[in-house]
């Protein structure tokens, strides 16, 4: 059980968004309905990822109505993952709540999330208990999260999305990791603490068409499964132990049929041909599973970061010392820039050359 303290606890919702504008107020209105009614305070990001549409401007508009609203634009589209990481090291709550911005994550469940967590614990998921989608991309996405965790050497959630509230320890402790390629549920687990899901149906995305297609989808298992398993390597392993045997059983059942019946031994080039095709696949498929971990390591030593923000409207300069060094850094430059331009959406300097 969380203690009372004598302020009331402050979240902050972070919310991804790309190609979501006509969701953007529909979503503002629902957080802040929510959050009204468990008498909380509150501020409510919302990252614009370099979106095409014209959510620029419908953050303009809100950020300018509503000063618990805040809004990072991004200089362009760097991935989901990399928005949630902007708008956690912005936020300044006691707890962060990541949301995706089509509204396919109902703000409405915040409301249950939120008891669990002044019970104590420190992340509170949604599990995805039912989907609105095609029996086949269902039947996928059970697949793939059980495949997952199969071959994860870190418990991993089963049909648990980005969808959650986040302790601010915990976000402390993902907002200290080093890594730029990020796998946000992944990490989330690997992190520990005290973690419980409750469940929900997820509903069909109400504005636009998602922009996430098969290639995309099996992009993103590839990126989980290679920051959390071993088991493609381990792959490699058993392919050999297999060529290996089968080709010490298929030279014991050849020299047997030369000395026992010759005319009965494979003769000519179909069956080398083919030996030589099988080999040659297995060789190919460890090599692929060996270039895909030496891509995601040269991806990380590189070092570039996750996002790169191009301004920031109604900065949480209230409660800067929550907020990430890196980050408060930068809304430091802007705070400088504000006096000097007497502007409140300003870009950071050296953000367009990072």
């Amino acid at each position: 059980m969380r203690a009372d303290t004598a302020r009331p606890p402050r979240l902050s919702a972070v919310i991804a968004c790309y190609r979501d504008s006509p969701a953007i107020p529909d979503m503002h209105e629902r957080l802040t309905q929510t959050f009204v009614s468990l008498g909380v305070d509150y501020e409510i990001i919302f990252v614009n990822d370099a979106s095409p549409d014209d959510a620029r401007e419908v953050l303009e508009e809100l950020t300018s109505r509503d000063t618990h609203v805040v809004a990072i634009h991004h200089t362009r589209n760097f991935g989901s993952q990399g928005a949630f990481t902007s708008g956690m090291r912005v936020a300044t709550g006691d707890a962060v709540i990541l949301l995706d911005g089509d509204l396919q994550d109902p703000p409405e469940l915040i409301a249950e999330f939120y008891p669990k967590w002044r019970e104590g614990w420190d992340v509170v998921y949604g599990i995805r208990q039912q989907r609105i989608a095609t029996r086949m991309m269902q039947v996928a996405y059970k697949a793939f999260y059980r495949v997952f965790r199969a071959t994860s050497y870190v418990p991993i959630p089963l049909d648990a999305g980005d969808f959650s509230l986040i302790d601010r320890r915990v976000v402390d402790a993902l907002n200290s990791l080093p890594e730029s390629g990020r796998f946000m549920r992944g990490l989330r687990a690997w992190v520990g603490f005290r973690q419980t899901g409750v469940p929900y149906v997820r509903p069909e995305r109400p504005y636009g068409t998602s922009t996430n297609s098969l290639i995309r989808n099996l992009a993103w298992a590839r990126r989980g499964v290679l920051s959390f398993s071993y088991a493609p390597l381990d792959l490699i392993v058993w392919l050999a132990f297999f060529t290996v045997g089968l080709a010490v059983i298929a030279i014991i059942v050849l020299v047997s049929l030369r000395i026992i019946e010759p005319s009965l031994a494979p003769k000519g080039f179909a069956s080398l041909f083919v030996i030589i095709l099988f080999v040659g696949g297995i060789q190919l498929l460890c090599l692929a599973i060996i270039g895909s971990y030496v891509a995601h390591i040269y991806e990380e030593v590189k070092h570039r970061p996750a996002f790169i923000v191009e301004s920031i409207t109604n900065p949480p300069a209230a409660n800067v010392s929550a907020i990430d060094p890196e980050v408060q850094r930068c809304l430091e430059d802007l705070a400088v820039a504000v006096a000097r331009h007497g502007r409140g959406d300003v870009s950071i300097p050296g953000a367009h050359g990072a």
